[in-house]
């Protein structure tokens, strides 16, 4: 070989190096990003409120003369057509929303107050740098532990099964600001069993909600912020299928998706919307909400 060659050979070899390494960077990048296109495809909302209804499946509630106001919502929301339950009866299915994962529950019953430690949208929406808060109806005070008062479950709170979720953090629906600026980032609003339609009609529950949270929505819709309205499961009669709306800034008036969702799909893109840099649970694994942002 002589020595010309050899330099060529030499070079060539430099040159394909040189575009291995380029390949394996745009492959490198291409790893890191994929994982967060899809969140990134979500707007960035200031404030989220998570409101959980009870046990009424979706035929009960869209389209019936009897929730005027949920189905404003819808018409002027995201109608989430095919969206599930995980679960009977409804503990479990709140600790699906809020962890991504039944946690082993299977029951009503009251649950070890702070036995858990595991991922949850509380710490994930902490770890961050953002806030969160519960506020719960006829809770008999700010991080009161007691499994009932009155109208007030605590198997609807799973935040307090979480030993990594302040305590502090549970408030009273008292509480709920009307500065809505003063949100947190994100919370859950839970009514109590007569306001949730659990005891009481779904009119009852529809009132509720456009009185006591008919206002944020309006605001919401022109302060870059979010009002979801959802069901823990249905009346046991319609395969768990419920109710589920998206309404405020960034959310297409009017659209409906029915691709199939679950509680995880609810959760992984609660997230993602609130910036988490992680996923509890099956929220890993489950598909962002999409076709309904503008």
């Amino acid at each position: 070989m002589t020595s010309s060659t050899k330099h060529g050979s030499r070079r060539t070899a430099t040159a394909l190096g040189s575009v291995a390494a380029l390949v394996a960077a745009s492959a490198g990048l291409w790893a890191a990003t994929t994982s967060t296109a899809q969140a990134a495809a979500l707007p960035a909302p200031d404030h989220i409120v998570v409101v959980v209804m009870e046990n009424h499946a979706y035929n009960q509630v869209v389209g019936s003369s009897s929730a005027p106001y949920l189905n404003s919502l819808a018409t002027g929301g995201a109608n989430l057509t095919q969206s599930f339950g995980i679960t009977h009866p409804s503990q479990p299915n709140y600790y699906a929303l809020f962890s991504g994962s039944t946690q082993g529950v299977t029951d009503d019953s009251c649950v070890s107050v702070g036995a858990l430690q595991g991922p949850n949208l509380a710490s994930e929406v902490t770890a961050a740098g953002r806030t969160w808060a519960s506020y719960n109806e006829t809770l008999p005070a700010q991080g009161s532990t007691t499994c009932s008062s009155g109208k007030y479950a605590q198997k609807h709170n799973p935040w307090f099964g979480f030993g990594n979720v302040p305590l502090n953090s549970a408030r009273t629906f008292a509480q709920f600001p009307t500065d809505y600026t003063t949100l947190p980032n994100v919370s859950f609003v839970v009514p109590n069993l007569c306001s949730d339609m659990h005891d009481c009609s779904v009119g009852t529950g529809d009132t509720w909600i456009k009185n006591n949270l008919g206002a944020y929505a309006t605001w919401a819709k022109s302060h870059n912020s979010l009002l979801v309205v959802t069901f823990d499961e249905d009346n046991r009669l319609a395969g768990n299928r419920i109710p589920t709306v998206f309404y405020g800034a960034h959310v297409t008036p009017g659209s409906t998706s029915a691709a199939t969702y679950n509680h995880y799909n609810v959760l992984r893109t609660l997230e993602d919307l609130a910036g988490a840099t992680t996923h509890a649970g099956n929220a890993a694994n489950a598909a962002d909400i999409t076709g309904i942002w503008n």
